[in-house]
């Protein structure tokens, strides 16, 4: 049959299907076979065919066919999984109730009325396969929909390569087949590569396409302020309950980490041959992010039988989440399996700036955003893996593809969950010292950036990128300030030289955020001159030596410091700053410093086409929340100064002030209102310019600037780098304050991140399935959907 025949009666018995307004018995094989029978419809054909507008009518007007016509297509499924898909007529049935099913599903959640019926038993929908037992027969539709999804995933000859030499196959090699044996990639827990089919991917391809339809119900809830609500589909495909958990883990897995998009090495190779593993791949990481959307918080739930994995637990760790995806993660424990994970990652996070260098020449991949979501689930359920990743260089092959990220899409708006889940990438690793030691390497690769060049190390990158967000970004990036501050003052006790142009940077921010206006128009803006100081005061006291290029920065600006010590507090003088605000909006507008060239090869980052789609996304919590203090010792190990967050505003310490939840809302440019309430007050001002960190560097300045000056009076010298010749050499030994101690601030997981995570992830997944649409015309709850 020609496919535009099948198309014609695919078509005619969908019209069939909306008209019958008298139910139509489910034993009507003559009827219910046209919808997968004999026609051969590709996924775009079925959605193309079947409107949403007519599964609705349906659903609406004769909801006992909808659920009939649901139920016969699990019920193929069911069959096709027991049967082993031997015939190329099974196969096509499989296929085509899978598409079905993709294209009906979301109809079906969107409808709350309709939201329990696969989790109710349909009589004779467990009749599938002969001789089971009863107990079988009253499983929920939902389960022996997920069951056949997972046998039929590992299925030979139509998922897998068969092993099998005759094809004399009977149906019980279907269940004592060990699936373990058929994974799809080699990698981690599995040595063996199987022969590249494109068959078999294109068939895994669809079935994971329905399966993470069937996930979905998740978007058409809304976000839950308690996050405790687990996704029942998943919760069900992640249990004990299914056999091939653990093969279909490592598939997915592995055939994320595995590809690489260059190919044989071959520039230009994907312009001769098409890529059918990308398809795969991108499903792949897809259905793995959402078998892992597992709130961290709660994770000490009832421990799993020792019996699901191969590997031994330590006894140390807390008892296993329920979620088996999340479980074998968390174990993962081989040197070499985090070798594979991290440098597939790598090399496919990098993929896009390779891009830059050679247009055209390798395939762009376009799944960055689930591959940084990979990346965060796996730091955060295996922190030997997160160890692994900071004991060596290789860390800075995430981090820079991060960075390339963040800066290019500062400009637009349907980008800022991208700009959240690299910022938070970085807190998460800047909690850690060997981030901070790592980022001392010479940064020598260069990625086109629309930043200046300089030389210098990956810190001097990371600080000159995060000036260009900060300055040159949208306002929706505001929220992040204080993540990004953060970040830097993880990591600044560890910096051994910044280079001029780094520490120019540091100085410029300050000086825009400690003008007057800036620091009286909003309750929470003097935090981020707190956060600078303690920069600079943890460079001088842990780094002086190598910094001298910080040290002659602050020197030059130093009217910066002195107008902070002496920062108005009258009213008379509050009222006058805050009028100056009307007359200069933005004070990270003016450039301090000269930015000279841009690398070369860079391109401007560009705001949104018009028209762009974009999801919102649930409030982040703020940084008190996001982060956990920590004191380094001696020795280097950390202690929490959670439990008493008081003591330390007396020391004059440089965290004395922690921004609070209100501090996001003081900021966001909507929240006009809210701010336009509060007003500043001499009391406010008194109660942090008292705390203001400044000892340390005023100390320095009374020290070096005479020196300085008397080195340019004797010499008559205008040459800067005489001045820095002294200040390397020069020592502050005993004329400077006792150092301070090392404050960290760790991220810590709370249920609001784990539901920021859980809308922006599905809100990604939204926007990249638009081949077949699979939920544009649909009403989600977990999101807005919006046109930038």
């Amino acid at each position: 049959m020609g496919s535009a025949d099948s198309k014609l009666n695919f078509r005619k018995a969908v019209i069939q299907l909306t008209t019958k307004t008298q139910p139509v018995e489910a034993t009507d094989d003559a009827f219910w076979d046209q919808f997968w029978a004999d026609t051969a419809t590709s996924v775009q054909d079925v959605f193309a065919l079947v409107p949403a507008a007519e599964i609705r009518a349906v659903r609406e007007e004769s909801p006992s066919n909808l659920a009939t016509l649901c139920y016969k297509a699990v019920e193929k499924l069911v069959q096709g999984a027991e049967s082993g898909c031997h015939s190329e007529k099974e196969k096509q049935i499989v296929l085509n109730c899978s598409r079905l099913l993709t294209r009906v599903l979301p109809c079906i959640f969107e409808d709350p009325d309709w939201r329990g019926f696969f989790w109710s038993t349909v009589p004779g929908a467990g009749r599938g396969g002969q001789g089971e037992d009863d107990d079988e027969n009253a499983r929920p539709l939902a389960e022996s929909l997920l069951l056949a999804i997972a046998d039929l995933l590992f299925c030979p000859d139509f998922t897998v390569q068969s092993h099998r030499r005759s094809t004399v196959d009977s149906a019980e090699d279907i269940h004592s087949l060990d699936s373990c044996e058929y994974i799809w990639e080699a990698g981690v827990g599995f040595a063996h590569s199987p022969q590249p089919s494109y068959i078999h991917d294109m068939n895994r391809m669809e079935l994971l396409k329905l399966l993470l339809t069937c996930f979905s119900e998740a978007m058409y809830l809304p976000p839950a302020a308690d996050c405790g609500n687990t996704n029942p589909w998943v919760q069900f495909f992640c249990s004990t309950e299914n056999r091939h958990a653990l093969p279909l883990f490592t598939s997915l897995l592995n055939t994320v980490c595995a590809y690489d998009p260059v190919g044989y090495g071959i520039p230009y190779n994907h312009l001769l041959f098409s890529d059918y593993r990308e398809p795969l791949v991108e499903e792949a990481a897809q259905v793995l992010i959402v078998t892992l959307d597992h709130d961290s918080t709660t994770s000490a739930s009832p421990t799993v039988d020792g019996t699901t994995t191969g590997t031994a637990m330590d006894d140390a760790d807390p008892p296993g989440p329920e979620n088996l995806f999340v479980n074998y993660l968390s174990r993962i424990h081989r040197e070499e399996d985090f070798q594979f994970i991290l440098k597939g990652i790598a090399r496919l996070l990098s993929n896009p700036l390779l891009q830059t260098y050679l247009p055209n020449s390798t395939k762009k991949i376009q799944f960055h955003q689930e591959l940084l979501v990979l990346f965060w689930k796996l730091c955060d359920f295996n922190k030997k893996f997160l160890f692994f990743v900071l004991k060596s260089s290789d860390v800075l092959d995430i981090l820079v593809p991060i960075l390339y990220f963040l800066n290019d899409a500062r400009a637009d708006q349907s980008r800022v969950g991208l700009m959240h889940i690299g910022v938070f990438i970085l807190l998460l690793l800047s909690g850690e010292r060997n981030f901070g030691v790592r980022l001392n390497k010479p940064y020598s690769v260069r990625v086109p950036m629309d930043i200046p060049v300089f030389t210098g190390t990956h810190a001097d990158l990371l600080i000159v990128v995060f000036h260009k967000i900060i300055t040159s970004g949208h306002q929706r990036l505001q929220p992040l300030f204080d993540c990004l501050l953060t970040i830097v003052v993880n990591v600044s006790p560890y910096l051994k030289s910044l280079s001029m142009v780094a520490a120019n940077k540091l100085l410029h921010l300050l000086e825009a955020f400690s003008t007057t206006w800036f620091l009286f128009s909003a309750a929470q803006n003097h935090h981020l001159v707190f956060f600078l100081l303690e920069v600079f005061n943890n460079i001088i006291q842990y780094q002086f030596d190598g910094n001298s290029n910080l040290v002659y920065a602050i020197i030059r600006k130093r009217s910066v410091f002195h107008q902070l010590a002496n920062l108005p507090t009258d009213p008379p003088a509050i009222h006058k700053a805050l009028q100056r605000r009307r007359r200069a909006p933005e004070p990270l507008s003016r450039t301090g410093s000269q930015e000279g060239a841009s690398m070369e090869g860079s391109r401007p980052a560009v705001p949104a086409e018009p028209g762009t789609l974009k999801t919102s996304l649930v409030a982040t919590p703020g940084i008190d929340k996001l982060t956990e203090k920590s004191q380094v010792s001696e020795d280097g190990t950390l202690r929490s100064l959670e439990p008493a967050p008081q003591q330390s505003s007396a020391e004059g310490s440089p965290a004395t002030e922690e921004p609070s939840q209100a501090w996001r809302e003081q900021r966001r440019p909507s929240s006009a209102s809210a701010s336009g309430q509060w007003s500043p007050t001499s009391e406010w001002v008194l109660s942090w310019k008292s705390k203001l960190p400044l000892q340390t560097i005023m100390r320095l300045l009374q020290v070096l600037v005479p020196q300085v000056e008397k080195i340019c009076i004797d010499k008559g010298l205008t040459d800067e780098s005489e001045i820095l010749r002294f200040l390397q050499h020069g020592t502050l030994v005993g004329l400077l304050p006792v150092p301070h101690p090392i404050l960290i601030r760790k991220y810590q997981a709370n249920s609001g991140t784990a539901m920021w995570f859980r809308t922006y992830m599905w809100g990604v997944i939204y926007l990249r399935n638009v081949d077949p649409p699979v939920w544009y015309d649909t009403d989600v709850k977990l999101f807005e959907i919006q046109r930038v």
